[in-house]
């Protein structure tokens, strides 16, 4: 059995290195000891090297809570993907249209139901656990209804904005508003990004070899639209400073997110729509209100700025509650204001709901031709590749894209207004504030 040294925990190593001490006081002698150890225990002689490289750095450590060496177990932050759970975000909507079609065919959806239908619709291969699971990510609660029965009903506050994204966007189009409508969104390529099928022989002696893992990741900001195309200037490519972690969004925080905005917006020859989704650091509010875990005393400044009166017995609770009173119906973007100020409107995308920003396909594009042009994997080249790959993208090719959305956006609309006529009878029959996140075991107990 074979190891990686990525692989090796901490109590692998201890015996490892206890066995190359106790061949080295064998053999009096340095040489070949850690060969024998390598063969001894299965593990190559570079994992051996490592491990006593290690060993010996820690051995007369004073600071080590424990005499002797000390080992560490990699990958402790590393989490293993639920591929039943964790879908991409164009299978995270096949499986929400999945239970929209239940609704507009008058059917009462269920978790086995959807299940078949997934399966058959993308090859999906959790279980039925997951898919329950996987329902309750997406939002979709069981809501009980007078009689004791449950309904999988999509959360009523992502229906909202969903309703008033295609409602904005419909209107734009129907009233020929003549700004520009100009999306944006972030993506990553990984350094070794390539094709998942490449031609080699039977021996794998020739042909193209694709280095293990991933590698580095470079992070992409751009916006464009069917006017324009890609924004010129807007073009913004850096590299991952934390390795290859499972989700960029971590490596982009709210100030340089702010700064390339502001760079964006001065590159607008005219007064557009911005069209963008809710990650946290496109959200930041103008006026940043106490929160739950807020000190006591940032509680108290901030109540003392608004000139509310309280009283300094009042404790943390208290004062919260008086901070409820003040906050806002709606809440105000800073990003959305500072495009206001500039002359553009922001319209923020429904949550989810990634099919309604043409740049996502925009990215597929991209990433397909980086990864059938990426033939040296080294990230200065992938970098310079994805440059030449983004400027290459067309006017044409934004307005297939734009076209394609914007007529998902206009059947959706139809279908919300037909959905509603359909659903009604049923909501009527829910239980106000009576919800679940799972359903009963017996299907005589589901509508």
């Amino acid at each position: 059995m074979s190891f990686k040294i990525n692989d090796t925990r901490s109590q692998t190593k201890k015996v490892i290195f206890h066995v190359y001490n106790y061949f080295k006081d064998l053999a009096n002698s340095n040489d070949k000891t850690q060969k024998i150890t390598a063969d001894a225990c299965g593990v190559s002689l570079m994992t051996v090297r490592r491990v006593c490289v290690e060993g010996s750095s820690t051995n007369n450590n004073p600071d080590s809570p424990q005499p002797g060496p000390s080992f560490i177990s990699p990958r402790k932050t590393y989490k293993r993907k639920k591929y039943a759970t964790e879908l991409d975000d164009f299978d995270n909507e096949i499986v929400r249209r999945i239970v929209h079609e239940f609704y507009e065919r008058g059917e009462y959806p269920t978790s086995k139901k959807i299940l078949n239908a997934a399966q058959q619709k993308f090859n999906y291969n959790g279980s039925y656990a997951s898919m329950k699971r996987l329902l309750i990510k997406l939002k979709f609660p069981y809501k009980k209804s007078n009689d004791g029965r449950k309904f999988l009903m999509e959360r009523n506050d992502i229906v909202a904005l969903r309703c008033k994204f295609l409602r904005t966007m419909c209107t734009l189009r129907k009233n020929n508003d003549p700004r520009p409508v100009v999306y944006l969104d972030e993506t990553w390529v990984n350094q070794n990004h390539s094709r998942s099928h490449i031609w080699q022989n039977e021996e794998n002696t020739e042909g193209f070899k694709v280095p293990t893992g991933k590698g580095g990741r470079l992070i992409d900001c751009h916006a464009g639209s069917k006017s324009h195309g890609f924004i010129e200037g807007a073009k913004v490519i850096f590299r991952s400073k934390s390795g290859n972690i499972r989700d960029y969004h971590s490596q982009i925080n709210a100030e340089v997110f702010r700064s390339w905005f502001i760079e964006m917006l001065q590159s607008l020859e005219e007064v557009c729509v911005i069209v963008m989704d809710n990650a946290v650091y496109h959200s930041m509010l103008v006026d940043n209100f106490p929160k739950s875990n807020a000190r006591k005393s940032d509680i108290q400044e901030w109540l003392t700025k608004k000139n509310i009166n309280f009283s300094s017995l009042e404790t943390v609770a208290e004062l919260l509650e008086r901070v409820k009173l003040l906050l806002p119906t709606q809440e105000k973007y800073e990003l959305d204001e500072l495009a206001l100020k500039m002359g553009h409107e922001v319209v923020r995308l429904p949550p989810y709901h990634c099919q309604y920003n043409p740049i996502e396909m925009i990215w597929a594009q991209v990433k397909r031709q980086v990864a059938t042009k990426n033939t040296t994997f080294k990230i200065a080249d992938v970098e310079k590749l994805i440059h030449e790959v983004i400027d290459s993208v067309t006017k044409e090719d934004w307005i297939n894209c734009v076209r394609h959305t914007e007529k998902i956006q206009e059947e959706d609309y139809k279908k919300e207004i037909h959905r509603e006529v359909i659903l009604e009878p049923i909501i009527l029959t829910i239980l106000p504030g009576e919800s679940s996140t799972d359903e009963d075991d017996d299907d005589e107990d589901e509508l």
